[in-house]
């Protein structure tokens, strides 16, 4: 037997070793390989087919409305880990929300979501947009980019401030635009020396109380052309003055716009009478405050009627300037003593009366006196006929003031004197119980103020008069104050006035009459130099509704509303709308406002008109 030898059973053992070995190894990377693949195609279609999912509906999230905010939220990598992952429902990262603070995870639905989550160790964090509708804390900011008249605006919420909401600022216009031209008085008028009516403030010289008309203090021989001066001197006692723009209710513009135009009316070419408007205007569009709303919240003031203002054509022979017609100028509020019913941008404010109250006590003393006073005449007129305007129906009324033995006359033609003594026209308003105010070169007349500064009910005869033009001044309901007689009552059925005024129950005439005294501080100009701590002048009444007029033009841009059915040529009617209306239809007043070709439709012809008539009582 053959003896083996001890050095070949390590080897031979060795062999039959390797050759288990190898069909093993060959074995594991088989499995090794099966399973990579069966963990790769579980990757591709569960873990990322999820994902993907995941992913397009945080894509769809991106488009959102105009307010919107990026969030970052969770999204993940997949797991680089070769260990098939095991769900766990309870986990608490899955279960508990974390915290505001925190990103959030992308909610989970499914058990392959679910150790998707568990098994990434650092998520990625991703910015993605939310849509999440309007958002309280941004809006004002947001509205403060869009209009920059927001932090005016505000401060109407501010209750514990008392001009919240009232600021004004002034501009601070070149010398040449209104103090030189008061250095030129002398210019301002062909036939009135404006410099005596330029002191005192605007007010002109103090009135005598000779006769014991007046009180002793308080009354001035006023221009009424003055307004202009006036009012801007009242501007410096208003007690909401800002030299922020930004806090502004609105911006007042101090032109003396009136004066400008009365220096070149007669004997000079259309480019001098518009020069100082064209030069005003290019100031102000270049001014910062002028980009907040184009214009809309600047107002300014003219003493004199519109027509003075709005020139329609370049012919040389055509009267005033065209100030309210240049585009920035429509964008403005011009206040002037008798506005257009068919244009939008002036408002009528009072003539100056001589009345300039220093001191509550003033108009309190004033109207205790017109209260007592014993009136004789029923009613009165004082003015000239209009022989060459056939539609006047002032010589028919002058007529029944002859013939009537209730009725006083003041005739002011021919130059007769006591028709231009303010003691002579307010002693005569003092003792009538009505006062006739009919048009007359235009449609309103200073004569209608005066009258009621007297105690004296007013009876008008065309609401163009008054009815149309004060609204921010007189109240709505015209019968409480005023009695309306239309001139075709006069005209064509030739009514008898006495007969008219006599049908009212002498205690609704008593009743009227405390109105019209009521009215009384409105309807005047205090004294600039001091200021009523009671009552509101019409200073103050004038420039509350111009920044009630601004703040709801502000207030409706915010809220997106728009006057898309806005008409200008009946621009009159918007006036007279009660508050929260905004849609006008057929009126009673409409005959009256029609457009003519000839009267009161020839706006120049007016116009020119009151000048001459000016000429011929200082004749």
């Amino acid at each position: 037997m053959r003896r083996r030898s001890p050095t070949n059973f390590p080897s031979e053992q060795m062999e039959k070793g390797t050759g288990k070995n190898q069909n093993t190894r060959i074995c594991f990377l088989a499995s090794l390989s099966i399973f990579f693949w069966m963990l790769l195609l579980y990757f591709h279609f569960i873990v990322l087919g999820s994902g993907s999912s995941a992913v397009d509906q945080s894509g769809k999230l991106e488009v959102g409305p105009m307010y919107s905010d990026s969030q970052p939220i969770l999204v993940t990598d997949p797991p680089p880990q070769m260990e098939k992952p095991k769900p766990k429902p309870s986990d608490p990262e899955v279960e508990k929300p974390k915290v505001d603070n925190e990103p959030k995870r992308v909610p989970v639905t499914s058990d392959a979501e679910v150790g998707k989550v568990d098994s990434e160790p650092k998520p990625t964090i991703v910015p993605v947009t939310r849509k999440i509708g309007p958002l309280v804390e941004t809006t004002p900011s947001q509205e403060a980019d869009k209009y920059p008249f927001m932090r005016a605006l505000r401060t109407v919420e501010n209750k514990s401030d008392p001009c919240g909401g009232r600021y004004i600022y002034v501009h601070d216009l070149p010398p040449r635009f209104n103090e030189d031209m008061l250095k030129e008085c002398r210019s301002l008028s062909l036939w009135t020396n404006m410099c005596k009516f330029t002191a005192n403030s605007g007010l002109g010289p103090p009135l005598e109380n000779v006769e014991g008309v007046f009180e002793n203090t308080s009354w001035y021989a006023t221009n009424q052309f003055a307004v202009d001066v006036i009012f801007t001197n009242r501007m410096k006692q208003y007690e909401c003055l800002t030299n922020d723009s930004s806090l502004a209710a609105a911006v007042f513009v101090p032109f003396y716009a009136g004066f400008d135009i009365a220096r070149y009316l007669w004997g000079f070419n259309i480019l001098r009478r518009d020069a100082a408007s064209l030069d005003l205007v290019d100031w102000l569009v270049k001014r910062p405050e002028w980009s907040v709303m184009g214009g809309k919240d600047h107002f300014l003031v003219a003493g004199r009627i519109t027509w003075d203002f709005r020139r329609l054509t370049e012919n040389e022979e055509d009267w005033g300037n065209k100030l309210l017609f240049l585009p920035a100028a429509k964008n403005m509020s011009m206040l002037v003593v008798e506005s257009s019913p068919w244009n939008a941008n002036d408002f009528g404010i009072p003539y100056p009366t001589y009345f300039h109250p220093a001191k509550d006590a003033d108009v309190l003393i004033w109207q205790d006196r017109m209260r007592k006073l014993e009136r004789k005449w029923l009613f009165s007129f004082a003015g000239a006929p209009r022989p060459g305007n056939a539609k006047s129906i002032r010589g028919q009324i002058i007529d029944q003031c002859k013939s009537s033995k209730v009725g006083k006359l003041l005739e002011c033609d021919f130059g007769e004197s006591k028709c231009h003594s303010p003691s002579s026209i307010m002693q005569m308003f003092q003792s009538s119980l009505f006062c006739l105010q009919p048009q007359g070169d235009s449609y309103t007349r200073r004569s209608a103020f005066d009258s009621m500064l007297a105690g004296c009910i007013p009876v008008f005869f065309h609401p163009g008069s008054a009815y149309a033009q004060y609204t921010w001044h007189l109240p709505r309901d015209y019968t409480t104050y005023s009695v309306f007689i239309p001139e075709n009552d006069i005209r064509k059925e030739n009514i008898s006035i006495e007969e008219r005024l006599s049908q009212i129950p002498p205690e609704k005439v008593k009743v009227m009459r405390e109105e019209v005294i009521n009215l009384i501080p409105r309807l005047v100009y205090a004294d600039p130099r001091s200021k009523l701590e009671i009552f509101k002048d019409a200073f103050d009444v004038s420039v509350q509704a111009i920044v009630d007029k601004v703040t709801k033009a502000r207030r409706d841009m915010v809220e997106g509303r728009t006057d898309d059915y806005f008409i200008e040529e009946i621009s009159w009617k918007y006036a007279l709308l009660e508050e929260g209306q905004r849609e006008v239809g057929p009126h009673e007043w409409d005959p009256f406002f029609a457009k003519q070709k000839d009267g009161n439709g020839d706006s120049g012809e007016a116009a020119k008109n009151s000048w001459e008539n000016e000429q011929r009582q200082h004749s």
